[in-house]
């Protein structure tokens, strides 16, 4: 009898490294939190599990992995596989796919934590039955991943929505921002750390009605308007810590429908509460849509069979987010 084809999985993020090994089920058969230390030891203690579980478990089929960024996805470039440039102190130039490649040997795929997030909200939550949306985070850093066509979207390289330059909102003209590539570029105005560093306390601790809200959610805004006007897509799925607070998704939207301003008639007829939404395909959806693309991988289509309820779309998620 032939061994059971498994799964890896990692939702590779700047705090910590959601690894899992899973059934072509979806089943969750292992699965660890390693913190983001250096890359040395993030890297390794990463591939040590995927070594020891499929010791236990059986052989690992494919590998696919949902990073921050950015991340060299074109695969003529020379440091295809790694990570570039990031703020991340110790991780620029890690190289990703070297070290699990040479450590695993199985097929492999690699993406942004937003794509792979984009692609549990496809299955498994807010994005289902929808061609094109976008995922976008906000928290510790500020990210957009696209599915197009019911996959996500790369191109030459994957979009960092996070750096755009936006106008600035009403009463901050005096914050110069936290971005130490561009200062007050989106990601550098409207991120968590960039809250904190403006109001002197982290976002979760200001009062519902605090002024930091409205500034939020106009630079929010600014860029729902742009992917609108830009990618034309069916939904805008708002996730991350800062969007813990549920008021926002209201503050959004209405200086957005101010932001768009009425023209064009298709967009005009937006109803708002349905185009921007909260996430629902549970709190590690990076690492089930991750999973997804791994069993993509191996089988050439998406998990259908695997069901909303069932692992890894909710336990993957309960388990590993309190682990």
């Amino acid at each position: 009898m032939s061994q059971p084809q498994l799964l890896g999985a990692i939702e590779a993020g700047g705090t910590k490294f959601l690894c899992a090994l899973a059934d072509t089920d979806g089943t969750i058969l292992d699965e660890i939190r390693v913190p983001t230390t250096t890359p040395e030891e993030t890297l390794t203690a990463s591939s040590d599990f995927f070594l020891q579980a499929t010791a236990r478990h059986g052989p690992l089929a494919t590998l696919s992995i949902g990073s921050f960024g950015p991340l060299s996805l074109n695969q003529t470039a020379a440091d295809y596989g790694a990570i570039v440039s990031t703020p991340k102190p110790g991780w620029s130039g890690a190289d990703l796919l070297g070290h699990f490649r040479r450590t695993l040997g199985v097929p492999m795929a690699l993406d942004t934590d937003v794509n792979c997030a984009g692609v549990g909200e496809l299955l498994f939550g807010s994005g289902r039955g929808l061609d094109t949306f976008c995922y976008v985070t906000v928290g510790t850093g500020i990210g957009v991943g696209l599915v197009i066509g019911g996959v996500p979207h790369g191109g030459a390289n994957h979009p960092e929505a996070g750096h755009i330059r936006l106008p600035r909102a009403a009463g901050d003209e005096d914050f110069a921002g936290i971005c130490p590539y561009h200062g007050d570029c989106l990601e550098g105005m409207a991120s968590g750390p960039a809250m904190r560093a403006r109001w002197g306390m982290p976002g979760e601790l200001l009062e519902p009605n605090h002024a930091a809200w409205r500034i939020e959610a106009d630079y929010l805004a600014a860029l729902c308007a742009n992917l609108t006007y830009i990618v034309r897509p069916d939904r805008i799925i708002l996730g991350g810590g800062v969007m813990q607070n549920d008021a926002m998704y209201d503050h959004v939207r209405a200086a957005l429908r101010s932001k768009l301003a009425g023209y064009d008639a298709t967009v005009s007829a937006i109803d708002l509460d349905g185009y921007v939404v909260r996430p629902t395909a549970g709190a590690s959806a990076g690492l089930t849509g991750a999973l997804a693309i791994a069993f993509r991988l191996l089988k050439r289509r998406w998990p259908t069979h695997w069901t909303v309820g069932s692992a890894p779309a909710a336990a993957l998620a309960e388990n590993v987010s309190h682990g």
